[in-house]
């Protein structure tokens, strides 16, 4: 919770009202990466650019066939029944799939029409290496982007790689009829560098089949010098530093990376290290997100966390916390309908939890995992548009929960906001801080032999900081420093409770996740705006 649950608590109908016409006008956008103009192109579709790069286009025709399978079973997966079906051949998009027998297509004739016209299908098939020069630019270092617009629809494989998740739109999957497909081959790259490449183009629309033919109306290597977002001007970035310890966690020279804007109010930060992209909730907008520095900005999850028909009447519908399982799932608060869930690989939502004793949770708001696969919530009431004074509760309590083996078990109800959660790296001790204006304090709890907590206390206490917010999001890195999303900013501190220093930015973080390969970017849901940073201690992250 924060500024925005705040709100919601004293918010009308006809506010809610002004904030689903705001959620219809924001317009949520990208910052740097490589959606600009590059630095210098190169031309697949002419043969000086080809030879540049050494690459030697071959096509093939694909086709439908039939073939075995299965239908669905209870798990919805392919466990029923045997059934026919039918596949696509050849399965092409390997690095190391043999084309030497195919057609050499020059590279001016890739606008050439192929396939065989209605519903049909075709595969390019071709490889490119960084030259040494492109005019007189120096490619070392740069970020390369392959784009190609296939007449109609385009998948594009690299290195034998189709990159996918939920709710892509574009990139490497079929981006839209007559859409560009861009695709980052490569980050900091080095001249002799050499990517495979393989795009299966498709006729469409598929329901209704056209009059014409597969056939590429542009293929380019784009190379931009620097895709990083825009970092923050030094005056709107301050470090406090109370204490030395400080300086082994946040650098002199600490910048600030502004990713993404535009947004209603950011939440719940997730990296998914299998694909290497970030996902973050907009309660507001009632949205899941997902960002990565290849492919940029996308919808993961419309609808996140309600679809009732008095939707109005919710300051925050949608998911608020998101976390990983131990097998890579992602798991969701969700405020609107007042449930845990986690969604499994095949897309399908399983409810972990809705009830406690029969009785409805109030609006589950952030979550974590322990490594023995037992998952921990926070309960409170932010997400209902009466807040703790809403018709709709049915426990007269905040609470903390944890889940293991189907159980839904209560485990904390000292607290009148429980929020943000997370454990110490030895997993002994669970942080969970409290949005309340009155009592703004991080508790740490001991965390029992069956999973239970006791001896709460608080651990690091906020209530006389300036400023109006209480507590909300919080992570911990691998020596056990706690970031605390507390009044004015992102609050650190030790194991031991001791306030080492606080970083302040244009706008207050509600949460925050580690990401990036080594796990010492985090990655700040802050209002309007997602940001990042680099530290000098990698994160506990799923």
């Amino acid at each position: 919770m924060n500024a925005g649950g705040r709100r919601a608590l004293a918010c009308s109908l006809g506010m809610a009202l002004l904030v689903a016409a705001a959620a219809a006008a924001a317009t949520p956008r990208a910052l740097g990466g490589v959606d600009g103009r590059p630095d210098a192109i190169v031309d697949l579709a002419t043969a000086e650019g080809a030879a540049l790069v050494g690459a030697a286009w071959r096509y093939a025709d694909a086709w439908i066939v039939e073939t075995d399978f299965r239908a669905p079973g209870p798990d919805l997966r392919p466990s029923g029944p045997a059934v026919r079906t039918h596949d696509l051949a050849p399965r092409a998009g390997a690095r190391e799939f043999d084309d030497s027998g195919w057609p050499v297509v020059e590279p001016a004739s890739l606008d050439a029409r192929r396939g065989t016209g209605r519903l049909s299908f075709g595969w390019y098939r071709t490889a490119v290496t960084v030259p040494e020069r492109i005019g007189a630019f120096d490619p070392t270092g740069s970020t390369v982007v392959f784009e190609i617009v296939v007449d109609d629809y385009a998948e594009v494989w690299v290195d034998g790689v189709l990159a996918r998740r939920l709710g892509q739109r574009g990139g490497a999957m079929v981006a839209g009829f007559n859409a560009p497909n861009r695709v980052v081959l490569g980050r900091d790259v080095r001249p002799g560098q050499r990517f495979q490449i393989a795009v299966l183009g498709a006729n469409g629309p598929l329901s209704d089949p056209p009059a014409n033919f597969v056939w590429i109306r542009s293929a380019t290597l784009d190379f931009h010098r620097s895709a990083r977002p825009p970092a923050l001007p030094a005056d709107q970035v301050t470090v406090l530093r109370a204490d030395p310890g400080l300086d082994a966690v946040v650098p002199a020279d600490l910048t600030v990376e502004k990713v993404a804007d535009g947004f209603l109010f950011l939440e719940g930060p997730v990296w998914v290290r299998e694909g290497g992209y970030l996902l973050f909730s907009d309660p507001n907008a009632n949205v899941i997100y997902a960002w990565s520095p290849d492919a940029g900005l996308s919808v993961w999850r419309v609808k996140s966390g309600y679809a009732g028909e008095d939707v109005a009447a919710y300051a925050q519908p949608g998911a608020n916390g998101l976390t990983l399982d131990p097998d890579g799932r992602v798991t969701a608060a969700e405020h609107g309908r007042r449930r845990v869930t986690r969604t499994e690989r095949n897309g399908v939502v399983t409810v972990l939890a809705d009830r406690h004793d029969g009785r409805r949770l109030n609006s589950p708001n952030d979550l974590v995992y322990r490594s023995d696969g037992a998952l921990y919530f926070t309960d409170p009431p932010f997400g209902l548009p009466g807040g703790h004074d809403d018709p709709r509760r049915e426990v007269p309590w905040s609470g903390v929960y944890r889940v293991a083996d189907g159980v839904v078990r209560l485990v904390a109800t000292d607290l009148r906001g429980p929020n943000g959660l997370a454990f110490s790296p030895d997993e002994r001790h669970l942080y969970v801080t409290n949005w309340d204006p009155a009592r703004k304090v991080v508790m740490r709890y001991e965390v029992t032999a069956d999973g239970g907590l006791t001896g709460g206390r608080a651990l690091f206490d906020l209530t006389g900081a300036p400023g109006a917010e209480a507590l909300d999001g919080i992570k911990v890195d691998q020596r056990g420093n706690l970031y605390v999303s507390g009044p004015g900013g992102l609050w650190i501190v030790s194991p031991a409770g001791r306030h080492l220093g606080t970083i302040r930015l244009p706008e207050l973080p509600a949460n925050m996740a580690w990401g990036d390969a080594d796990g010492r970017t985090l990655y700040l849901a802050a209002r309007t705006a997602l940001y990042r940073v680099r530290l000098g201690v990698p994160g506990l992250r799923p």
